[in-house]
């Protein structure tokens, strides 16, 4: 490649787009290879830290995650096997099931939390904590959802109008 067309590539991979792609692929990928180290997938773990702050139903699990029913399911059955969470029925609703984290289950929310910090450490080595806390926020704020601009605006035009 010529360096004029060179300029050119890095220039258009310079994008935010593909910044916040690539380095969202880097960080995805340490972040996952430091949980396979516990033994653990990224819907375990996934599954784990929906779990700290509590019972959830298997419902909240499959809507909150955004994968197949039977993806959780089969996590569900992992986790259970393993001793790391619990369904029980819902005793208002037989046909809801609602999970829970056991003791063990608690101390691998600790560990992921512990490597997925040092992970985190590695990748933000050369920021501040100031800066760390401004992309924080900045992340935050950029649109994720699959909603576009132009239909968040006209959702809020029909519900003012």
């Amino acid at each position: 490649m010529m360096p004029k067309e060179a300029a050119h590539a890095a220039g258009q991979l310079d994008r935010l787009g593909f910044l916040l792609a690539r380095h969202g692929n880097i960080a995805n990928r340490r972040i996952q290879d430091a949980i396979a180290e516990l033994g653990l997938g990224h819907r375990h773990a996934a599954v784990l830290l929906h779990l700290d702050d509590g019972p959830v139903s298997q419902q909240f699990l499959v809507e909150t995650l955004a994968i197949d029913p039977s993806l959780v399911v089969a996590v569900l059955n992992d986790l259970e096997r393993d001793q790391l969470a619990l369904r029980r029925r819902d005793p208002c609703d037989r046909r809801r099931h609602i999970v829970e984290v056991t003791r063990k289950g608690r101390a691998a929310i600790e560990s992921i939390g512990e490597v997925v910090s040092a992970v985190e450490r590695e990748l933000f080595a050369d920021l501040d904590p100031a800066e760390v806390a401004l992309l924080r926020d900045l992340l935050n704020r950029v649109r994720a959802d699959t909603v576009s601009a132009c239909q968040a605006a006209e959702q809020v035009d029909q519900s003012t109008g």
